[in-house]
């Protein structure tokens, strides 16, 4: 299905993820942090099921009920009681100041479109474009991963991250679901993982600022 309105509205929700994402680079509180993070992946879930209305891919309505689910709820949640649960200092201490990350937030949203939009003059216009914004939130997430001290905001970073990967397959016409199963399963998994992580870190360093990591690190090689 096709036509301007639908493009438009595919847009407005891509370009959506891109300003959230802005959003998530501006945050310097891990409860704020995630929620913002819980309306990223909401719009990725409207986004993502759009593509299946207007692409006829009933498939890619499974993967934007897993989006639901999993990124909007269950996630945000069991996060907001991880900190909680261990104490985690809920203010984000930042490698660099906001203003900074943010003016590098909006030239990676610009070296995106500029190099979507080259790499693909043959491509349907609205492929290219929803690539272009599936880009920017996959270099946001970068960003904010690299840019956060907290491991919490690290793992928001990285989960971000996969929201552009999972918008940039639904663009591209879609992927097969039992690969969208397992993507979205190895995640569930990761995240598991991760929260036991986290809490051996507190367990072992009292703290989650990947600093202390580092400090332990430096005093074994002296």
């Amino acid at each position: 299905m096709q036509g301007p309105v639908y493009f438009d509205i595919a847009h407005m929700l891509a370009g959506g993820l891109v300003l959230v994402s802005m959003m998530m680079l501006y945050q310097d509180r891990l409860y704020a942090l995630l929620n913002v993070f819980a309306l990223h992946s909401l719009l990725l879930t409207l986004s993502v099921a759009w593509q299946a209305f207007i692409q006829g891919a009933p498939h890619l309505y499974v993967t934007a009920a897993i989006a639901l689910i999993f990124k909007v709820v269950v996630i945000p949640v069991a996060l907001h009681h991880m900190i909680r649960k261990l104490g985690i200092h809920r203010e984000i201490e930042t490698v660099v100041g906001i203003g900074a990350t943010m003016l590098a937030g909006i030239g990676l949203v610009a070296l995106s479109i500029v190099v979507m939009l080259r790499v693909t003059p043959e491509a349907d216009p609205l492929t290219r474009e929803d690539l272009a914004f599936a880009l920017s939130v996959l270099l946001l997430g970068l960003l904010i991963m690299v840019t956060r001290r907290n491991a919490v905001s690290q793992v928001v970073g990285f989960m971000s991250l996969e929201n552009g990967l999972v918008l940039a397959a639904a663009g591209a016409k879609g992927m097969p679901l039992v690969v969208e199963i397992s993507v979205a399963f190895s995640i569930l998994i990761a995240f598991i993982v991760i929260g036991v992580f986290l809490f051996r870190i507190r367990e072992r360093f009292d703290t989650v600022d990947v600093r202390a990591l580092d400090d332990v690190r430096g005093r074994r090689r002296k």
